[in-house]
């Protein structure tokens, strides 16, 4: 990229700096600045996105963030360039709040290509080179359990949004981290009670295998015995799957009144879309457990109508949530945001405000104590606060995914079921075994 190419972007960002050995060519993949934002496909590559007002001195702290997720496999859609562009937002929203903070504000993203071992060495390094003090995202269990280890070690702080293992705040809690968007238990608890409460009595499973898709079965599973229903079947499927057709021919034969997709992402899309191909859609309920906005888009509302979704997060809920979507896909046109895009500006802006509270983010774990001290309030998510083991608490909002006929514009898919306040949607605490808690 060009050295004009950031001097023309720097009116937006307040001020842009980029080390010049740290500008470079990075495996397969570059670091652009475009007319918007930042984005950095592939490690690992630092960009000062903005800074508060306060003058330079002996006083100015810097906070480095890192996003860390998938930038180019199955969950970068409902990731990707948009986790960039909600930490963009809520930097500045912080400055404007914070005009004299002192704080000198840089981000850094990785594509930790959904593997435990790269993601391990990447937040290895930004942690013990880098100086960076917070990891978010971190989409994918597997490699939020490496890189929470890592940050207690080197007492840094970890936000998760796209990592859903509910054990990263039970037996598994750190005092280094911070669980904010969602997790099994909670997707499991809600759609398998909702669900089967409305009819649908016999289940089959089809899940990722891996920690996520097998701890949002057993959650789900619980619930639907729980209130009634049984489970007939299911099967464990590898992750970016291109063919589900011997998977679903199972589910197909099992009967079931419901097959639940305990998948994520690309997988979940394609899934779906095959099981409509078999003419699925006509004689089963299709649960879509982990579906979110851009996934109901890209299956489609002739193929999704009527699924029911549980997300914490809705572009259209309210003005507040409407004016800031509009602020987000002036950066990010892709997409409109989804709950993990929304889960970044409101982590950011928290861990900001701790860290000013504070006056200096080098203590992780004094970091989150204050995050979890103060009250959660953003605007997009409910007000909410921060428990002990670590798991944010905030209402979730079930929603039926519309009709075409009853769309009324783009982006217009859900219409509200109901709303299950955070207390009843979270595992309670004394459940978890935290140790922390204990």
């Amino acid at each position: 990229m060009r050295e004009n190419a950031f001097a023309e972007n720097a009116a937006m960002a307040g001020e842009v700096t980029v080390t010049g050995s740290r500008r470079r060519w990075l495996r397969r993949g570059l670091c652009v600045l475009s007319n918007t934002f930042q984005r950095c496909l592939l490690p690992l590559t630092f960009v000062a996105l903005c800074h508060g007002t306060a003058q330079a001195s002996e006083t100015t702290k810097t906070v480095r963030i890192g996003v860390l997720s998938d930038f180019s496999s199955v969950y970068s859609t409902s990731g990707g360039s948009g986790l960039l562009a909600g930490v963009k937002l809520a930097i500045e929203d912080f400055n404007k709040e914070n005009p004299h903070s002192g704080l000198k504000i840089e981000v850094v993203s990785a594509d930790h290509q959904n593997k435990a071992d790269i993601g391990g060495t990447i937040a290895r390094q930004w942690f013990d080179r880098d100086n960076v003090d917070v990891v978010m995202d971190v989409t994918n269990s597997a490699v939020a359990f490496t890189v929470s280890n890592i940050a207690r070690r080197a007492n840094k702080v970890v936000i998760f949004s796209g990592a859903g293992s509910a054990r990263l705040t039970g037996d598994l809690c750190s005092p280094n981290t911070v669980h904010w968007t969602y997790d099994t238990y909670e997707v499991g608890n809600a759609m398998g009670r909702a669900i089967t409460q409305s009819g649908g009595k016999s289940w089959f499973f089809i899940n990722a295998d891996y920690a996520f898709g097998q701890e949002l079965r057993k959650y789900a599973e619980a619930a639907v015995t729980r209130f009634g229903g049984t489970v007939v079947g299911g099967v464990s499927v590898p992750s970016n799957n291109p063919d589900f057709s011997s998977y679903l021919l199972q589910a197909q034969g099992s009967g079931a009144k419901v097959v639940a997709f305990a998948l994520g992402g690309n997988d979940l899309v394609t899934a779906i879309k095959q099981a409509q191909e078999f003419g699925m859609s006509g004689q089963q309920t299709f649960a879509a457990l982990n579906a979110n906005i851009v996934d109901v888009r890209g299956i489609g509302l002739d193929v999704a109508q009527g699924i029911l979704v549980a997300e914490p997060f809705y572009w259209d809920m309210n003005p507040v949530t409407r004016a800031w979507t509009k602020r987000f896909i002036a950066i990010n046109p892709a997409s409109y945001p989804t709950l993990h895009h929304a889960a970044m500006y409101a982590a950011t802006l928290h861990y900001l405000r701790a860290v000013a509270a504070l006056g200096d983010p080098a203590d992780g774990r004094a970091v989150v104590a204050k995050m979890e001290q103060v009250p959660t309030h953003d605007g997009l998510f409910s007000d909410g606060m921060i428990r002990k083991d670590g798991r944010t608490i905030h209402d979730i909002y079930l929603f039926r995914v519309k009709s075409p006929s009853e769309s009324k514009g783009p982006w217009d898919y859900y219409k509200l079921v109901s709303t299950i306040p955070g207390k009843d949607a979270f595992r309670p605490l004394n459940e978890g075994e935290c140790p922390l808690v204990k």
